[in-house]
């Protein structure tokens, strides 16, 4: 699989279109486009914000070898999805979600939610990553 492959392919599997993952890693679409399509190869500073931006190492993006940064199981895929939608339930709960006296605009709640699911994930490896085995709940692995 080639590197624009496994770009098109790790930005569909989060359902983003080209253009909001250029804007997110300050790239145009074109630009995006045409490393997708293996017509250009991004520099090494984009390659690193790609790789942060699908949570995957430089590595897996260039082919050497295929494999994931610390991948998460379903189970830890389901209970980020419960945290995550807790923390959308107590965020709506709170009257009137303001910044500096200001409401917020469900593009910024979106904004923060997203920040919110980053700091989970990485909560969630760093975990898996440092608890002995004999400690965790789920000991399978």
């Amino acid at each position: 699989m080639s590197l624009g492959s496994r770009l098109k392919k790790e930005r569909e599997k989060r359902k983003w279109s080209q253009k909001e993952v250029a804007e997110k890693i300050g790239i145009t679409n074109a630009v995006l486009s045409n490393y997708e399509r293996d017509y250009r190869d991004p520099d090494t500073e984009t390659l690193k914000r790609l790789a942060d931006l699908y949570e995957v190492e430089t590595d897996y993006l260039l082919g050497r070898p295929d494999r994931k940064k610390d991948i998460l199981r379903d189970k830890d895929e389901k209970d980020i999805a419960k945290r995550m939608e807790q923390i959308r339930e107590d965020l709506t709960k709170v009257d009137g979600l303001s910044f500096q006296g200001e409401p917020l605009s469900e593009e910024a709640v979106e904004s923060l939610m997203e920040a919110m699911e980053h700091i989970v994930r990485q909560t969630q490896r760093i975990n898996k990553k440092y608890i002995p085995k004999k400690y965790r709940e789920d000991k399978d692995e």
